[in-house]
């Protein structure tokens, strides 16, 4: 399985969900079951992992053990599932957000800039458009808000005229000349991993799927018991910090009729975890990785 996917922050994440050898937890990011692996591996016979991902090849490296229950489902369901399944509350839950190592090594989803695939970067390749079909559907204004929003481009209305004056684009390669020529100098690689982030956080609903999810868990974790959610970029790491620090997605400080603040979960740690050097040296993903961890009170 590790060749599908390495896991960012392994023992980390696994000793944030302080398990409990009989309890429940859930791993709403399968990938390629790394993570789930070590959760089977500390749980006892009595113990049950439900897992979530909306990625067929994912759900392809399923692991054989009664005590996992896998769900191809996006994880802005998980609460719906779990109800289905009777499984609330959870002792705990992980989330690793992004994009896994396979999704980026296979050129077939059209998910990195390095090497030419088809331009499609979807999660989930039986719904939903791909990224060329979008392309040659968006409106200029359209197209600016998502490079501005989700990728911070800077220069995002002269990329979007430069992209759809291209159309039509048909592979990764297409979309990468097109912001060449408009990139600015010395900073190629860096503007491209801006341009396909945005794209894909777009094409994936990945904020609002987010947002929905994190919204759950006040429902979903029962008391003392964990959320460990990792982050690779900016706009889910600080969503996820408004969330930890006060229990809503948008950082609104809550107060009972005496001026308590009334926060569901609290921080375990005041700064996020981050990868020491040694992982760094083996898997360049875990540097932007940003791991927060939330105890439910």
């Amino acid at each position: 399985m590790s060749s599908y996917h390495q896991p960012v922050m392994l023992s980390q994440c696994i000793e944030a969900l302080n398990i409990k050898p009989n309890g429940t937890y859930v791993d709403v990011t399968y990938g390629g079951g790394g993570h789930s692996k070590e959760i089977l591996a500390r749980l006892g016979k009595q113990g049950k992992l439900y897992a979530f991902d909306q990625d067929d090849d994912a759900l392809a490296q399923a692991i054989d053990d009664d005590r996992l229950i896998l769900i191809k489902s996006n994880f802005r369901f998980t609460q719906q599932y779990l109800e289905y399944f009777n499984a609330i509350p959870v002792d705990g839950l992980l989330a690793d957000l992004g994009v896994s190592s396979h999704q980026i090594d296979e050129k077939e989803r059209g998910f990195a800039f390095m090497q030419e695939g088809p331009l499609d970067m979807r999660m989930d390749t039986t719904k939903g458009v791909s990224v060329s079909k979008w392309l040659t559907e968006v409106s200029v204004a359209e197209l600016v808000h998502v490079l501005s929003a989700f990728g911070e481009i800077k220069n995002a209305k002269m990329l979007a005229n430069e992209i759809l004056k291209s159309q039509p684009m048909q592979t990764t390669q297409d979309l990468a000349d097109a912001c060449e020529r408009v990139a600015p100098k010395h900073k190629l690689y860096a503007y491209l991993a801006k341009v396909f982030q945005a794209l894909r956080i777009y094409i994936n609903d990945e904020m609002a799927a987010l947002t929905d999810f994190l919204e759950q868990l006040k429902h979903v974790i029962k008391e003392d018991g964990r959320a460990v959610v990792m982050s690779y970029h900016s706009l889910e790491d600080r969503l996820v910090k408004r969330w930890v620090q006060s229990g809503n997605i948008k950082g609104d400080v809550e107060k009972d009729l005496y001026g308590n603040v009334i926060r569901p979960f609290k921080e375990m740690n005041r700064k996020p975890i981050v990868a020491d050097e040694a992982e760094l040296a083996q898997n360049t993903r875990a540097r932007s990785a940003k791991l927060r961890v939330a105890i439910k009170l």
